[in-house]
């Protein structure tokens, strides 16, 4: 259910320590296997001397078979909590990306990088999607725009920043400051995260007693894992177009942002132009995901995505028109794009499904978004081989966003979300005092 006015605020000193360690989580999360290709798949490519289009393609091998890592966390995550799974997929990564910068060979470096994006991907969507769920289970809108601001400032701040770094110390000992940095966070969430508000003495969306146990479900029985088994999951529709939906959202961003830098350098731009337009559709996108998170919580996640899918369309477009215009249009619409497809890798699951059994249901789900975000490394690493052109890529990425809208369309809202559905009620019998008062 949505009110039209939407809090911006209001989430309370441990609400505020979950959204900015989801934050880092993402920001290292993009560094690392998004939009930092830009840097570590040439800089990779040149220290095994093989061409970067060989080094995307086993990306998009390492993505798919990383789809093994993602389910055992996500089931790891049912067994100990979140924050466990956090702290231990960060560190992970953190021992990953030093092989990233420093691969003994391309089998090196492709065991790896599955390492790498499986932790990483893991720790930012499966821990902290849970987290969300658990915290902010109806205000997950505005609390992932400002998660998922991590994205945008990753992708306006590492590329100079590992460029810069890599100009004075080499990229190979310049991975080594990030991973300390990673490992350093993870070690934060064994010591500070909370699984449940509950562990802080806050209700779920820092609500009152009154609010929490009038508006929310609190049959303590729905919220375990019996409440699902993997095979009802399996045999469950939303399931599949939740996954699909949201994935094909995050291969559209990971399509555009891991090769954006070496797009703009086939329009025409030199390399320092390049760096300098992608930092700036990541300042936009920082403000694109707060907006979109608005946008999520005052109109709904189902019709916010709808609007979200043509709009990403028609952005990738304006890029692959090629003209001064589209170019410069394609910046700002790029921008907002980035800002919000990552928002909806948690929020649709938990407004379709809820809180309750999130993390049973996150171990189906999760999946299946996982592989298609890989997806993108094969179409980028495909077209880049055949073609030496990354324009197709990006006209197959449009596509995908077109049919996206349809994959949203056929999913029913709050089917399975007892949060909303006790919300209803509430609302509804206020509506009947009202009738029999009038």
């Amino acid at each position: 259910m949505n009110n039209n006015k939407v809090k911006v605020a209001g989430f309370g000193k441990a609400g505020w320590g979950i959204i900015i360690f989801c934050m880092a989580m993402f920001w290292f999360f993009v560094g690392f296997c998004t939009d930092g290709n830009n840097v570590s798949a040439p800089a990779a490519a040149a220290h095994l001397g093989v061409d970067a289009g060989i080094v995307l393609t086993r990306n998009s091998y390492a993505g798919l078979i990383g789809v093994v890592f993602y389910i055992l966390m996500s089931q790891l995550c049912r067994k100990i909590g979140a924050k466990k799974v956090a702290g231990i997929c960060l560190i992970i990564s953190g021992i990953s990306f030093y092989f990233i910068g420093n691969p003994p060979s391309l089998l090196g470096y492709t065991i790896a990088y599955t390492f790498l994006i499986g932790s990483a991907m893991s720790s930012g969507y499966v821990a902290g999607g849970a987290l969300v769920a658990k915290w902010f289970p109806k205000r997950k809108g505005i609390v992932m725009g400002y998660t998922t601001m991590g994205l945008n400032i990753a992708s306006a701040t590492w590329v100079l920043m590992m460029t810069s770094f890599s100009a004075k110390i080499s990229f190979e000992k310049a991975v080594i400051i990030p991973s300390i940095l990673v490992i350093i966070l993870g070690i934060i969430s064994f010591a500070l995260i909370k699984d449940d508000p509950k562990e802080r003495g806050q209700n779920p969306d820092n609500v009152s007693d009154e609010v929490y146990a009038e508006e929310y479900d609190t049959n303590e029985a729905d919220a375990t894992d019996s409440r699902w088994t993997i095979g009802q999951l399996l045999r469950t529709k939303e399931v599949w177009t939740v996954g699909l939906a949201t994935g094909i959202l995050q291969l559209c961003s990971t399509g555009v942002m891991s090769q954006l830098v070496s797009r703009n350098i086939e329009l025409g731009m030199t390399q320092q132009q390049a760096v300098l337009m992608m930092t700036v559709v990541a300042v936009v996108g920082i403000f694109g995901s707060w907006l979109i998170g608005l946008l999520d919580d005052k109109f709904g996640t189902k019709r916010t995505m709808i609007f979200f899918c043509l709009w990403y369309a028609l952005a990738v477009l304006a890029n692959v028109l090629g003209t001064t215009w589209s170019m410069y249009l394609a910046v700002v619409m790029i921008g907002l794009s980035i800002g919000g497809s990552a928002n909806f890798m948690s929020s649709f699951p938990t407004s379709v499904f809820g809180r309750q059994g999130f993390e049973k249901m996150n171990s189906v789900v999760f999946p299946i978004q996982a592989i298609m975000t890989c997806v993108a490394f094969l179409i980028d690493g495909l077209a880049l081989h055949a073609t030496g052109s990354l324009r197709g890529a990006y006209i197959v990425v449009a596509c995908f966003a077109l049919g996206d809208m349809i994959v949203v369309g056929i999913t029913k809202d709050h089917k399975y979300n007892l949060d909303w559905q006790e919300a209803e009620k509430a609302e509804n019998k206020e509506g009947v005092k009202q009738v029999e008062n009038a």
